[in-house]
C-alpha cells in the first residue's frame, strides 16, 4: 500500500491567502481534498479572491481552518508568531516558510540562531507537530506540476519532522495532489531545502531528490 491510498485523507487547512496559499488551495480543492482557508480577515473578503484563484477552497475562520487536521503556515516568516500557538496544538502544522535574507532581509532570529529555520518555528508551536514541506517549488508551479502517480515526469517533494505520524499525514496529501513524496528525515533535515541548496534550487524526481539527501548526509558526516 502507498502513503496515496492510506486512509481516511486528512482534511487541510490554510493560514495565507497569498500567492502560496492560494496556489496550494487550488491544487488542494482540484485534487478532492476538504481544503479551507483563512485569513486575519472576515472570510467574506476573501471568499471572491478563492472563487477566482481556488475554486472549491473555502473560506473560513482562522479558528475553523486551525481546527483541521493538517494546517499549512502559508504567512510570511515574520508573521508567524502572530498565530496563537494555543489554537494549533496537538496539531500538525506544516512550515511552508522560508527565511530568505536577500528578500526579506536579515532576521536576527534566524540568522544567530543555530537550528534551521523550522526548528526556530517549532520552538514557537511547542503542542504542535510541525512538518517542514511545500517549502522548495514555486507557488506558480505547484498549481501546475501535479502528476499521476506513475507518470514519468512526476515530481519529488520532500518532507522532514520529528512526527512519523504528521510526516505520514502531510506525504499522503502531496502525494494526492500529484508529487512523489519523500521523507528525508528530523526537522533538522530540513535545512537541505532551505534556498540556496540544491534542493531548493531544482525541480527534483524522487530517484534525483533520494541520491541529493544521501550526498548530503555523507558531507554532514
Amino acid at each position: 500500500m502507498t502513503v496515496e491510498d492510506q486512509q481516511p485523507l486528512a482534511t487541510l487547512g490554510i493560514l495565507g491567502a497569498g500567492r502560496v496559499g492560494s496556489a496550494i488551495a487550488k491544487r488542494a480543492a482540484e485534487s478532492g481534498i476538504d481544503v479551507k482557508v483563512a485569513t486575519a480577515k472576515d472570510p467574506r473578503e476573501i471568499s471572491l479572491i478563492l472563487e477566482f484563484m481556488a475554486p472549491g477552497a473555502k473560506a473560513v475562520t482562522a479558528a475553523e481552518a486551525s481546527a483541521q487536521d493538517v494546517v499549512i503556515l502559508a504567512v510570511p516568516l515574520h508573521k508567524y508568531e502572530d498565530v496563537d500557538p494555543a489554537s494549533l496544538a496537538g496539531k500538525i502544522v506544516v512550515d511552508a516558510m522560508n527565511y530568505w535574507a536577500p528578500t526579506d532581509g536579515t532576521v536576527d532570529k534566524f540568522e544567530n540562531d543555530p537550528r534551521t529555520s523550522s526548528e526556530v518555528v517549532q520552538s514557537h508551536f511547542s503542542e504542535s507537530r510541525v512538518v517542514k514541506a511545500f517549502n522548495h517549488i514555486g507557488y506558480h508551479e505547484f498549481a501546475s506540476d501535479g502528476r499521476p502517480a506513475g507518470d514519468p515526469d512526476r515530481r519529488a517533494l520532500a518532507v522532514a519532522g520529528d512526527d512519523a505520524a504528521g510526516k505520514a499525514a502531510v506525504m499522503q496529501i502531496l502525494e494526492v495532489m500529484g508529487y512523489d513524496a519523500a521523507d528525508i528525515g528530523p526537522l533538522s533535515a530540513g535545512v537541505i531545502l532551505e534556498p540556496g541548496t540544491r534542493i531548493f534550487s531544482g525541480r527534483q524526481s524522487l530517484d534525483s531528490l533520494v541520491a541529493i539527501v544521501a550526498e548530503e548526509s555523507v558531507l554532514a558526516g
